[in-house]
């Protein structure tokens, strides 16, 4: 599996949206309580503490999915300074024709996060590069 550099969760608040649709969400479960308690047995009511457990259960739930949200938003910060630090910065590059050298002349965000151009020793501008890619940075 490639993992691509750590700017891919530039959009994150797209990337959520998506997982909520994918998967359950917290109105999901609470639809899925109350349904259980109109269905349950008169004569043996569920204990009170399965009650408890499972509302836990939904409050950690929705704590992970918060916690998940505000790494993805550290993570795209992060990147995003990465980038525009690199700025004028003389790099070394991974290509597939082996190792290049230039500086970075520019910097772009899309959906997947930033992208560099480098305008190498050779003369030639290379764009579309990512975080990744960058191997060296010289001071």
């Amino acid at each position: 599996m490639a993992i691509d550099a750590i700017g891919s969760t530039l959009n994150s608040s797209s990337t959520s949206d998506a997982t909520q649709r994918a998967g359950l969400r917290q109105d999901d479960f609470i639809r899925l309580f109350v349904a259980q308690l109109n269905f349950q047995d008169p004569l043996e009511p569920v204990d009170n503490r399965e009650f408890l457990a499972q509302l836990a259960q939904f409050a950690g739930l929705e704590q992970a999915r918060v916690t998940g949200e505000g790494v993805g938003s550290l993570v795209t910060m992060g990147t995003t300074q990465q980038s525009i630090d690199l700025l004028g910065r003389p790099v070394e590059i991974a290509s597939e024709s082996g190792p290049l050298s230039g500086t970075v002349t520019a910097v772009a965000f899309d959906i997947n996060g930033p992208t560099l151009s480098v305008q190498t020793t050779s003369g030639a501008a290379l764009t579309g590069l990512r975080l990744s890619q960058i191997r060296l940075v010289r001071p």
